[in-house]
């Protein structure tokens, strides 16, 4: 599973006039926090481009109420690219995780762009499959894999562990800081597609575990190895989730 992706945001993988030609086509915005920047269901075509803060990217599921949360992008990152290129819908909702700003370019503005500059136009055409291919990836895991799992993989990825410089929200300032994730219960269930209740049992067997230890929004890891092996399932921890 992969929240965060591994490619290149797409600003950073423009060349500088690109880059300034692209920024040119918008407007910036303010978004506050937990405020929709696009709603699945939509047919608005414009594209955003994030300049500050992070947002999660997700899906309607079968269970009503339930979201799945499919990604989490920051600066740099292009948002809401599927709808400029076709009529259909926007096909996920994009919220704003704190204050956050975004450059806002209509849809025809941006596919003018791109068929001027076939090389923007690859980059964007790259940057849907990786999306596509972590979209399914986390569906599979709905499937596949036990929620315990899914926590400790999920925990691993935003915490850093095992990944050298963590791309992300939850990038350490500082090293003492690496093992820190600062998601709510209910974000974390939507990250791994769960409830509440569900991710709240398993990190209290975690947290008996000592493997993490919790606060107010807030997972510290305490054992990233055990919590990696927890995620990989090459420990019957999770046999003692009731």
């Amino acid at each position: 599973m992969g929240l965060l992706g591994n490619e290149l945001a797409f600003a950073q993988a423009l060349t500088a006039q690109e880059r300034e030609g692209v920024m040119a086509l918008g407007n910036p915005r303010r978004f506050a926090a937990d405020a929709h920047l696009l709603t699945e269901g939509d047919r608005t075509s414009h594209v955003l481009i994030v300049v500050k803060g992070w947002v999660t990217v997700s899906v309607a599921t079968d269970r009503g109420a339930t979201r799945l949360i499919l990604g989490l992008r920051g600066p740099g990152e292009l948002l809401g690219e599927m709808a400029a290129l076709d009529p259909h819908p926007r096909s996920a909702t994009v919220r704003a995780l704190g204050p956050t700003e975004a450059q806002v370019i209509t849809g025809d503005a941006f596919r003018r762009f791109l068929a001027q500059h076939p090389r923007v136009s690859g980059l964007v055409i790259r940057q849907l499959t990786a999306r596509l291919r972590s979209a399914d990836q986390e569906r599979s895991a709905l499937a596949s894999l036990t929620v315990l799992q899914r926590l400790a993989g999920r925990l691993s990825e935003l915490s850093g562990s095992g990944q050298g410089t963590p791309r992300g929200p939850y990038a350490p300032a500082a090293p003492s800081s690496s093992s820190v994730v600062q998601l709510a219960q209910d974000e974390l269930a939507a990250s791994i597609g769960a409830t509440r209740e569900a991710v709240a049992k398993s990190l209290r067997l975690l947290r008996t575990q000592r493997i993490v230890r919790t606060g107010n929004r807030v997972v510290e890891i305490l054992d990233p190895e055990l919590l990696a092996l927890l995620a990989d399932g090459h420990t019957d921890t999770e046999g003692q989730q009731a």
